[in-house]
Parts: structure tokens; C-alpha cells; sequence
């Protein structure tokens, strides 16, 4: 599948993190870290973040820890972060909402 591979530029990402200030920009990532109301909430984020990664064909590091589900996104064939990524980002965190109001 291609896809545009276009590096977003630094004013493109600060532009992202101003309209979604729970993500930031470490380790050439952006990451975020949601709190679910339980854990099975948050296992079913990771479902819902799970279908929506396969279907755009890129995938989050994800770690879960008890409630806590962090995602970190980057797009390695690239070199660095893409429209994919804060595409994903933005993605997830509908979904999160989505689970949150379903609890």
C-alpha cells in the first residue's frame, strides 16, 4: 500500500500538539498516555486502537499498565513522524472518548 511519506515539517507538529495537548513530542515520537475508568475499559481502547492500526496499516508501540494505556507513534519507513502518525493520534483519541462514555 503506498502512502505519502512526507516528514511533517516542525511547524506541522507543533501545530498538532497545540490542538491536543494531552500527546508531546519525546524520543522523535509523539506519545500520550490515557487513564481508563477500568481496566477492561482500557483493554477495549486497545481493541478499538488495535482495529483502527490494522485498517490504516500503521501500528503504536502500546504499553498497558493496569488502567493505564500509553501509545507512542512514529513512522519508522519514513524516518520520523508523518500525517499517519498524528492521523492515528487524533484517531485514538475519538476511540478513547468513545469508551469512556460507553462505561
Amino acid at each position: 500500500m503506498a502512502y505519502d511519506r512526507t516528514l511533517l515539517t516542525p511547524e506541522a507538529l507543533q501545530t498538532f500538539l497545540a490542538q491536543h495537548s494531552d500527546w508531546r513530542h519525546e524520543g522523535g515520537m509523539i506519545r500520550r498516555t490515557y487513564e481508563a475508568p477500568s481496566f477492561l475499559a482500557g483493554i477495549a481502547f486497545v481493541e478499538k486502537v488495535a482495529h483502527a492500526a490494522e485498517k490504516a496499516d500503521h501500528h503504536p508501540d502500546i504499553d498497558i499498565r493496569w488502567r493505564k494505556v500509553t501509545l507512542a507513534l512514529v513512522t519508522h519507513d519514513a524516518g520520523g513522524l508523518t500525517f499517519r502518525d498524528t492521523q492515528l493520534a487524533s484517531e485514538a483519541d475519538a476511540l478513547f472518548a468513545e469508551v469512556v462514555r460507553a462505561k
